[in-house]
């Protein structure tokens, strides 16, 4: 069931970005890498999120779309911006060459940047919602993906570099760097299908779980996953001398507390009082993912 779900969102989601991207008047050279940017072969498990946290409330996905697509952009432009040379300097993403090495780093940094500002003329311009419930997502988005979210993130992880840290610090990098943009995806869509603020709460904090569910994962992946799988070298963190919590408390151990955050999510799933299977599905996705 699950498994369906999230293949018909992502063919809603791949179908859409051809209809937004497929005509639109840029130079040549840099369509081409924006197109390449968005058919990288991207899971779109964050606008699936949102669009699962709507659907808990709400069955008119028309007035979520856009938003989710706005996400997507803003997740794809991070990973863009992550993997230049100045940063992760990664040559692979998602099984395929990244931008700056496909392209070159200054068409990189510009998809990235227009990517980040046209999502918000997503949201700007979507006719299914009202101007309150654009603002809310524009707040959430621009706060999630910037100083006190992840930008703060990647700069923390960027200075971790070559430094013994504690899980305590670790933790706060990962908060900031991975769930923040998770959190909002489900914060957004249970908004936007009109769940009550006690529920959004409830949902906000399932999120940072989930959040941390997925980055752990994303780190033992990096040691026991494939390339193959992975999309990009195992071991890479390593080889960047970032601090994972494998590195940093053993695999056993990382898997152990992956697990109790995934429990923790559950509690805070059960808080909101909703009946939506697919959400606790996505969890277990996350936290057992092998790609």
């Amino acid at each position: 069931m699950i498994e369906q779900y999230i293949q018909k969102k992502q063919n809603q989601i791949n179908d859409q970005f051809e209809k937004e991207f497929s005509n639109l008047d840029l130079p040549s050279h840099l369509h081409e890498a924006l197109v390449y940017s968005i058919q990288a072969g991207g899971k779109r498990l964050r606008p699936i999120l949102m669009m699962a946290s709507f659907e808990a409330f709400s069955k008119d996905l028309n007035k979520v779309i856009h938003p989710a697509l706005a996400l997507e952009m803003i997740h794809t432009y991070s990973l863009i911006h992550d993997d230049l040379p100045a940063m992760d300097d990664d040559d692979f993403r998602r099984g395929q060459e990244t931008i700056h090495k496909k392209f070159d780093e200054a068409t990189a940094i510009l998809v990235g940047d227009g990517l980040l500002t046209y999502s918000f003329q997503f949201v700007v311009n979507s006719n299914a919602l009202e101007a309150e419930e654009k603002i809310y997502t524009i707040q959430q988005l621009s706060q999630s993906s910037g100083f006190k979210g992840m930008i703060s993130g990647q700069f923390l992880d960027l200075q971790a570099e070559n430094k013994e840290m504690n899980e305590q610090e670790l933790h706060h990098i990962h908060l900031l760097k991975t769930g923040e943009l998770i959190r909002a995806s489900i914060k957004i869509g249970a908004y936007l299908g009109g769940a009550a603020p006690p529920q959004i709460e409830a949902l906000d904090e399932f999120g940072k779980y989930l959040g941390l569910v997925f980055q752990i994962q994303d780190d033992i992946l990096d040691v026991s996953g494939e390339m193959e799988l992975i999309g990009k070298p195992v071991g890479s963190d390593e080889e960047n001398n970032k601090s994972t919590y494998p590195e940093l408390l053993g695999l056993d151990q990382a898997i152990s507390i992956k697990e109790e955050y995934m429990e923790y999510a559950k509690e805070k799933y059960d808080e909101a009082n909703i009946d939506e299977p697919i959400l606790l599905g996505l969890l277990n996705i996350f936290g057992n993912r092998n790609a």
